[in-house]
């Protein structure tokens, strides 16, 4: 049976922004997490609220929201095994900049600010390759914004099923009818579009029995299918 920090080590390793560590380097970092549990529902931080703690999903799923004053939501990220939030956390202490929230049950692992903060000025090779891999991420950030500039409503649509088809194949999902859940809207805030637009190109996935919808969530019958809209 593995131990829980072997357990911390095999999850960080699936985590971007530690795929530059070495097996020595992950080590260091899964010593000092600690494991977390979340309710379905339950608030993990606030917008505004200090940021002293950054997660790592082991399973379970949680999104990033930001609240607008006249009551609307806008969902920012989804987040699945493997997947990082508030890692900004390990280099500063600024006020979160979104809401996350559980949608489900959530296991997580744990890293404080402080003890990352000390790691990283105790081990400047550890240091290094982090800022390298933030560096990676941001780049990537920016070249998909910039994709995303100059695809249609249909592509983005396309582009974000195929991203959650994808995350829930890694958790286990077949080939064909991967269920996705995930909210209409949601699917809409992801892809950058109005609800009424992503709807419509819904619904032409489900005419061509690419899809069917139900009550927050879709099932994807052909993921490959997406490919075709995606340009």
């Amino acid at each position: 049976m593995q131990t829980r920090e072997q357990e911390a080590i095999d999850l960080l390793a699936q985590v971007r922004v530690f795929e530059t560590l070495g097996a020595k380097e992950l080590a260091q970092v899964a010593a000092v997490t600690v494991p977390r549990a979340f309710d379905a529902g339950q608030v993990i931080f606030r917008e505004g609220d200090q940021s002293d703690t950054c997660y790592v999903v082991r399973c379970g799923h949680a999104r990033a929201i930001r609240e607008h004053g006249d009551g609307r939501t806008l969902t920012l990220a989804h987040f699945g095994p493997g997947d990082i939030f508030g890692e900004l956390a390990m280099f500063d202490d600024e006020r979160r900049s979104a809401t996350v929230e559980a949608l489900d049950d959530v296991e997580a692992i744990a890293v404080l600010g402080t003890d990352m903060r000390r790691l990283l000025r105790d081990h400047s090779g550890l240091a290094l390759k982090l800022v390298i891999s933030l560096g990676r991420r941001l780049r990537d950030a920016n070249e998909r914004i910039s994709r995303q500039s100059f695809q249609t409503v249909q592509s983005r649509v396309a582009g974000v099923l195929g991203q959650l088809v994808a995350q829930a194949q890694a958790e286990g999902g077949g080939d064909h009818d991967v269920l996705v859940t995930i909210t209409q809207a949601d699917i809409a805030q992801l892809a950058g579009s109005s609800r009424e637009s992503a709807s419509r190109f819904l619904a032409v996935l489900e005419r061509a029995d690419v899809v069917t919808q139900g009550r927050g969530r879709v099932t994807v019958h052909d993921p490959a299918a997406l490919e075709r809209y995606v340009y």
